[in-house]
């Protein structure tokens, strides 16, 4: 069938109007989409919680030109301790992990997991973190875009016998997230073990480990609370132990970004992401102590006195850290004094 004169014209007075529509459709379309890897399983507070909502505020930030998917359980290949590297020779866009996976490579970070240096709360640890890694991480982790850098909050033992002092810690095989907790725990006389969050389970199961040295937060997605019946809480701060998170990029893929992009992606990360994180770990955290709680599992706190003797029992993993970084050209006293510094302004927030 013939196209009359009027038809056509009709349809080029359409198509000059159509890049105007398509220009929206574009807008909303993504023009970068990014792959974030890391090590638990979707169902797991931190994936659920915050890494997920985070993608999307992004996403929508943005328009949806720029879309971050997920890929948890380390569904791309490799092991946790690797992730950093992934983001780093861009095996993938983003990575969320812990620098304690990786001993030893990130030192100024581990003056947060030193003992009885943190703070009960998450929410004073993650925006102290994030404070001191925008002063002092600049050179440790200038190989990607450092997101975010924030810490959880109290670390308990979990444990298939019930710990009220330190004789009870005495050869009980306890995992442990960083070499400074571990040094801790040997220094409390248990025999700490270290391995990544998601062999946990089955160590546990094979009596490969008596129990494991982990926040609340974390209990449910791999299952502790059914397979110890022992949780220890030590009171108030400082706390025993905490470890550190990284969400880091790949530098090329954030400096590709265009810079309303990168704007967005900025403002929804840095302190922003840690001030969510340090909430998404004490609600939660509350959430599941109470439904442990109402299973029957057994919930205490070692005493006042006790916590002073665990005090004064790992002083001395404090002196050999500063003795250790000082040999890399790091002062450590400083960067504590800098730590501790942020954890007491945001105590006090």
């Amino acid at each position: 069938m013939s196209v009359s004169r009027r038809t056509f014209i009709a349809a080029a007075g359409a198509s000059v109007a159509a890049p105007a529509v398509l220009r929206v459709t574009r807008a909303h379309a993504a023009e970068v989409t990014m792959k974030l890897h890391h090590f638990l399983p979707p169902v797991a507070s931190v994936p659920k919680h915050m890494l997920e909502p985070w993608a999307k505020r992004v996403e929508e930030g943005t328009g949806g030109r720029l879309k971050i998917e997920l890929y948890p359980s380390m569904q791309l290949g490799g092991t946790p301790p690797q992730l950093y590297d992934q983001a780093k020779d861009g095996v993938v866009d983003i990575v969320w992990t812990l620098p304690g996976y990786t001993a030893g490579r990130f030192p100024s970070t581990e003056v947060f997991e030193l003992p009885f240096v943190a703070a009960r709360s998450a929410r004073i640890n993650a925006r102290a973190a994030q404070e001191f890694a925008e002063e002092h991480l600049k050179e440790e982790t200038k190989d990607v875009k450092l997101l975010c850098f924030w810490c959880h909050d109290h670390g308990l033992i979990h444990a298939k016998r019930q710990v009220k002092t330190m004789e009870d810690l005495k050869g009980l095989k306890l995992r442990f997230p960083t070499r400074l907790a571990g040094e801790g725990l040997k220094a409390l006389g248990a025999s700490p073990i270290g391995m990544p969050v998601p062999q946990v389970p089955e160590s546990l199961a094979q009596g490969v480990i008596d129990g494991a040295v982990i926040p609340w937060e974390v209990v449910p997605s791999i299952k502790v609370h059914e397979l110890v019946k022992y949780h220890t809480e030590i009171p108030g701060s400082p706390t025993f132990y905490t470890a550190t998170f990284m969400l880091a990029m790949n530098r090329a893929k954030y400096e590709s970004l265009p810079d309303d992009l990168r704007k967005v992606l900025d403002e929804q990360s840095g302190m922003a992401l840690a001030t969510e994180a340090g909430k998404m770990f004490d609600d939660i955290g509350a959430e599941i102590s109470e439904m442990v709680k109402k299973r029957g599992n057994v919930i205490s706190a070692i005493s006042e006195e006790e916590k002073a003797r665990w005090i004064e029992a790992t002083k001395p993993v404090i002196d050999n850290w500063i003795k250790e970084v000082q040999g890399r050209n790091i002062d450590g006293a400083k960067l504590l004094e800098a730590a501790k510094a942020s954890l007491a302004k945001y105590e006090k927030a």
